[in-house]
């Protein structure tokens, strides 16, 4: 099969790898009907995250199921899966509280940016669609992997009720899947921070109720003027040192930051978290704990993460994809196999 392998910094190839079989029993193979990049793999793009050796990348996708073990009893040869960017067994006691990013029995995929996925617990992290899907369908079903499920963990964490204010940190697809997650939530008012125009339309379109394109210490004071003293949910989607200390100064006292972007961050100032009683709470997102109401909300229309991806790309050409997303020439890349 034909598989993209990052060999170091900015130096992605689409070679030929082994097919996946089934190694044990609680397998599936899936074949990829859309994979895509996501923001974290830039960080080993970058240079920012080591790449010791050349290997399979990628973690989202969207597919149809080839096989599965002889334990598999939930999904069968045929049917059109999604499930979240790291797989669980829906089992254990990490799961039974909603944590199934940290299964006792799970953990990641060996590359999804492939034509073809060996996904490990497959009862407890694929879930299958009722029928086959339009083609229209496909890019909300790949956002749900990841991007819309870590929005709305986002939200979750910052606290987001009903009429409640939002601000939302981060214009990228995970930042405009917190406003999709925000909306959804009830808030009443939802600001989304971002500099560029294409991003702010979407933004708009989601939910959003104000953007706010300043940075700094301008773009605290804005939205400090907007919501007359901070925001009591904000929801932090980039993890950089800047966004992070940002979206800790947009909160009012007592509110709650949401943190999902991957973090990159040296140092948590205090002064905007204990002495402003502001909370942070977040971490990876749990995506099998919300696939099943996120997979029912994007089936019956009702979201549609899938407007996120901005540039459609077969997968031969995911070098591309990747450079568009590293020089923001494109918000999120969807690659067909």
């Amino acid at each position: 099969m034909r598989a993209t392998v990052i060999h170091g910094p900015r130096d992605i190839r689409v070679e030929d790898r082994p097919d996946p079989t089934i190694l044990e029993p609680t397998d599936a193979i899936v074949r990829t009907v859309a994979a895509c990049v996501c923001g974290s793999d830039l960080w080993r793009y970058r240079g920012i995250a080591e790449v010791p050796e050349p290997v399979k990348i990628g973690h989202e996708y969207f597919g149809i199921v080839d096989a599965v073990g002889d334990a598999v009893s939930t999904v069968r040869p045929g049917q059109f899966v999604v499930g979240g960017f790291r797989h669980s067994d829906d089992t254990c006691s990490m799961c039974a509280v909603g944590m199934h990013a940290h299964c006792l029995n799970g953990g990641g995929y060996d590359g999804c940016q492939a034509e073809a996925i060996r996904i490990p617990n497959a009862d407890g992290t694929l879930l299958a669609t009722p029928e086959e899907p339009g083609k229209e369908q496909v890019a909300d079903l790949l956002a749900l992997s990841d991007v819309m499920a870590t929005g709305w963990h986002a939200a979750v964490c910052a606290d987001v009720r009903e009429g409640g204010t939002v601000v939302v940190v981060g214009d990228g697809a995970v930042g405009l899947c917190g406003v999709i997650a925000a909306a959804q939530l009830g808030a009443g008012r939802i600001i989304a921070m971002s500099r560029h125009s294409d991003r702010q339309a979407l933004a708009t379109h989601f939910g959003a109720t104000d953007i706010v394109a300043e940075r700094g210490d301008e773009g605290v004071e804005r939205v400090m003027e907007l919501t007359g003293g901070g925001a009591e949910s904000v929801l932090e989607c980039v993890g950089t040192q800047d966004s992070v200390v940002q979206a800790l100064r947009v909160a009012r006292p007592g509110g709650m930051v949401g943190w999902v972007g991957v973090p990159h961050v040296t140092d948590l100032p205090q002064e905007h978290m204990f002495w402003r009683n502001v909370g942070l709470r977040g971490g990876v997102a749990p995506v099998r704990a919300y696939l099943p109401h996120l997979l029912d909300l994007t089936l019956a229309g009702t979201i549609d993460p899938g407007k996120v991806f901005d540039l459609t790309l077969p997968l031969e050409e995911a070098a591309e994809a990747y450079a568009a997303m590293d020089e923001r020439r494109a918000v999120k890349s969807l690659l067909l196999p």
